[in-house]
């Protein structure tokens, strides 16, 4: 295992004195009152990730969002004049849940020419005006002008769609310098999408914690490896190669990207026969973009580079892989011990079957790594709960972990002063 210098002035952590390098307090895991501050400073302020543009692929096509974090459900489509629109999904007239199907809670997508509420058919066009009201003589003094769906901001980078219940900067201006050097990876390639969603028994941050580091991967996956392979990890750890810190948001580059490793006695035979396995399918798609590759994305320039996990705060996350795929993380809390935990792997679409089968094995073998994840989580927060400890020491590798809980802490902290 190669191990890579740490910078001239000294550790990664080190290089950010604001962060500084004491034990971390995750109180602001487990207080229900620092939940509640986390929606009003946080989820109720920033940008939101609520999906990709390939989900509006038509005029007319929508789906729904469940922001539990902020209240609300919301409604995105595109319009006829092709713009994309978030609304509250919520009827003018006597506030029902505009857009769902059996189970109100349950998200859903389609395709329609307006919107009928079910309820009492009153019906909106797709820029939220409402257009029709269900015996309309028997209101009073009724202009329908002003009972248009309540419009929220929105907004696309890169063909992610973004919303914003309480703008205050620009999207552009939110994701900064960091997403600037993304912009023009072939995204809207990788269409052949596998998705996962779960309940998880955590707080939405200690499953970001999780994936912002890698100190965790020679010991708790050590039987997703080959027994040898194992053993090596375990003898050298697990250091990556490069930090950034573009408050609030942060990057983690790590080597690794096997595509095929050096060693075919590395990985199982499966991973043999279809040229795949976590790192994704070992053949790199030909298609434009990936060579070269923008300039955010292995900013090191390091020949070892396998994968960049960026996390696009507060709750999204977005892993770009060497062998031309990425993946796509959200945490959305639902209280301050759950969250739902969404992943999605997206691929340029197979050609053959040998292709797809790649594919699907790379998705099996995420799923089984991000159980292993989970489950570690909520075993984690039942003894946080039980405030036994409340502060824990943070190593160098762990500087995106020590940098979220401070910018949550700002967040918050800012807020208050500012409503005070």
């Amino acid at each position: 295992m190669p191990h890579f210098a740490k910078p001239a002035a000294g550790s990664w952590t080190e290089q950010h004195p604001e962060l500084g390098t004491a034990p971390v307090s995750y109180t602001d895991s487990i207080d229900p009152a620092y939940y509640e501050a986390e929606r009003e400073a946080i989820f109720m302020r920033t940008w939101l990730n609520v999906g990709r543009v390939e989900s509006l692929p038509r005029t007319g096509s929508y789906f729904t969002k469940e922001v539990a974090a902020a209240g609300t459900s919301l409604v995105i489509v595109r319009g006829t004049d092709q713009k994309i629109r978030a609304f509250h999904n919520v009827c003018r007239h006597r506030g029902n849940k505009l857009m769902w199907n059996d189970f109100p809670d349950e998200e859903m997508a389609g395709t329609c020419r307006q919107f009928v509420c079910k309820y009492h058919a009153w019906r909106y066009d797709l820029t939220g005006k409402l257009t029709f009201v269900q015996q309309e003589g028997e209101f009073f003094d009724l202009d329908k002008a002003d009972y248009g769906l309540k419009e929220v901001a929105c907004d696309v980078w890169e063909g992610f769609v973004f919303v914003n219940l309480d703008p205050q900067e620009t999207l552009s201006e939110y994701l900064g310098d960091m997403a600037k050097g993304l912009e023009g990876y072939p995204f809207h390639e990788m269409t052949e999408v596998f998705s996962y969603k779960a309940e998880v028994g955590s707080n939405w941050k200690l499953f970001i914690d999780a994936f912002a580091e890698f100190y965790h991967a020679p010991v708790l996956h050590q039987k997703q490896a080959t027994k040898e392979e194992a053993e090596k990890l375990l003898g050298h750890g697990y250091e990556a190669l490069h930090y950034e810190l573009h408050s609030p948001h942060s990057m983690i580059s790590s080597w690794g990207g096997m595509a095929p490793p050096k060693d075919l006695s590395m990985v199982k035979p499966i991973e043999r026969a279809l040229r795949s396995g976590l790192f994704g399918p070992w053949d790199r798609p030909a298609i434009d973009g990936l060579d070269p590759l923008p300039p955010g994305i292995n900013p090191a320039g390091h020949k070892s580079w396998g994968t960049d996990s960026f996390v696009l705060f507060p709750n999204f996350m977005l892993l770009i892989w060497a062998p031309g795929w990425y993946l796509t993380y959200h945490y959305w809390p639902t209280a301050v011990d759950r969250h739902v935990f969404e992943a999605k792997l997206c691929f340029v679409p197979a050609k053959t079957a040998r292709e797809r089968l790649a594919h699907e094995l790379a998705a099996v073998t995420f799923k089984e790594y991000a159980l292993q994840d989970g489950n570690t989580l909520e075993a984690t927060q039942t003894m946080l709960a039980s405030r036994v400890i409340t502060e824990f020491p943070l190593n160098d590798q762990e500087i995106l972990l020590r940098h979220l809980h401070k910018v949550v802490g700002d967040y918050v902290e800012e807020h208050a002063d500012a409503a005070s």
